[in-house]
């Protein structure tokens, strides 16, 4: 049977781009339908603006300890810049990533695609059908909204990067990576923030010590926290939101973001119109190879439900196109994935949590606590922390955690080594670099405690 394409990609996010490229690249003729902007989240609403206005809000802890050496700082923050110079930055990055589609021959249609057999999509807008031997859905994540009265005077991460302008105040519900990251945004730029978690501490699943560091790091710069508190409805009688949390209690914002997690877009796909359904929360299950129960059909990225970070999306993108295009056979290892949180104080982390190490067996952990350099000129006192956590008696590093200035850039490096299996003796043999945070990772002399038989001694 002869089919228009031999891939037609729904979605240009970072997987759908990467899987839609590297097919070209095999000889295989691509079409990548997107119905918004090429890039996808991470591109256009997410990771690369997100990391633009951390950068912004980080002056103002610059500012702060600036008089500690020897700078004299009079600063006024004006937020139609800000936001100005970030669309031009993701309009640059958008046709840096359209041409690199082009390049190799991947046709870009700019149209919303509705899959109508396991073989064919239709074009919603323009209404023409179009066949393939494979179809790869990458639509991604969207933000979830909770069904709340009200909920329609509230923003999500979508909105938030072009506010016509900066609210007096803001209240962010969420307790993860996206709610700490815009709370730091947000206050670093002025706004009085308030965060409210069902939970009772930000960050679960991540290790405790990154989670208490943060929490303390947040409060310190002004962040007023709830927890176990939801919202139970919003109203707007006049230029704020009036909110009613579940406790009962009620107080206006200037605004009110949702940070409750994301969902697959599969809905209204026509997914089903193939013979594939999707689970409760909309997502498609695939086996390691990327590949649905529907042969000719494949997914990657947040829509799997596997892991919601760009560069898993990519990885999987590419190795769809190896496997599919360029016979051979690869699967991505979910397992070891370096993870970063935004925030003022910044976390890297990668590999198991201590307690999850514990369940394992024997461990030791090694921590580090002190002022980061930078702040030893200034009256701050937020201390930074980095814990390595291996099997008994120096053996393989099984986690890394890092809390402070560049957290980021180091759990990177770290991620190498540990991906080859690394033992403490392998971090002892690295000569340190002085003065520098990272170095605390390769000078641990023993552990600062162990657990044995489950139990922390």
């Amino acid at each position: 049977m002869s089919y228009d394409y031999d891939l037609l990609v729904i979605g240009a996010g970072s997987g759908g781009v990467r899987a839609a490229r590297m097919a070209a690249t095999y000889g295989a003729k691509v079409a990548i339908i997107e119905e918004f902007r090429v890039g996808g989240t991470c591109v256009i609403r997410g990771c690369v603006p997100k990391k633009l206005y951390v950068y912004a809000a980080r002056f103002q802890d610059q500012f702060d300890i600036a008089s500690s050496f020897g700078w004299q700082v009079d600063a006024r923050f004006d937020w139609a810049t800000l936001v100005a110079n970030k669309e031009k930055e993701i309009t640059r990055l958008e046709a840096a990533y359209t041409a690199n589609l082009e390049k190799p021959g991947v046709e870009v249609i700019k149209d919303r695609a509705v899959v109508t057999g396991p073989n064919s999509v239709k074009l919603v807008g323009e209404g023409r059908g179009l066949t393939a031997r494979y179809l790869l859905v990458a639509t991604g994540a969207r933000p979830f909204i909770p069904d709340v009265p009200g909920a329609e005077f509230g923003i999500t991460s979508n909105e938030a990067f072009d506010l016509p302008e900066l609210p007096h105040s803001i209240l962010i519900e969420g307790g993860g990576y996206v709610a700490v990251e815009f709370a730091t945004i947000f206050a670093g730029l002025g706004v009085h923030t308030t965060l409210v978690y069902r939970g009772d501490c930000l960050l679960r699943g991540f290790d405790e010590d990154m989670r208490r560091g943060l929490e303390a790091g947040l409060t310190d710069r002004g962040i007023r926290i709830i927890y176990q508190t939801t919202i139970a409805s919003m109203a707007k009688p006049d230029e704020d939101v009036l909110v009613t949390f579940s406790d009962g209690v009620t107080a206006p914002y200037g605004a009110v973001m949702f940070a409750t997690g994301r969902v697959p877009n599969t809905d209204g796909l026509g997914l089903e119109t193939a013979g594939l359904a999707t689970d409760e929360k909309g997502t498609i299950a695939v086996d390691a190879y990327s590949q649905s129960k529907v042969p000719s059909i494949y997914a990657v990225g947040d829509v799997t439900g596997r892991a919601q970070l760009t560069p898993v999306a990519i990885r999987e993108g590419w190795y769809f196109a190896e496997t599919v295009f360029n016979n051979n056979p690869l699967s991505v290892d979910h397992g070891l994935i370096p993870t970063a949180v935004f925030a003022e104080p910044e976390i890297g982390t990668v590999g198991l949590t201590e307690a999850e190490a514990a369940t394992h067996g024997d461990i030791d952990v090694y921590v580090a606590r002190f002022r980061p350099m930078q702040n030893t000129l200034s009256t701050r006192t937020e201390r930074m922390v980095l814990k390595l956590i291996t099997e008994k008696d120096g053996g393989r590093v099984l986690g890394v955690h890092i809390l402070g200035p560049s957290a980021a850039e180091m759990i990177q490096l770290v991620a190498v080594p540990m991906g080859m299996g690394a033992n403490k003796a392998d971090f002892d043999r690295a000569i340190a670099l002085h003065p520098s945070a990272a170095e605390e990772l390769v000078t641990f002399k023993g552990p600062s405690y162990i657990y044995r038989n489950g139990t922390k001694v």
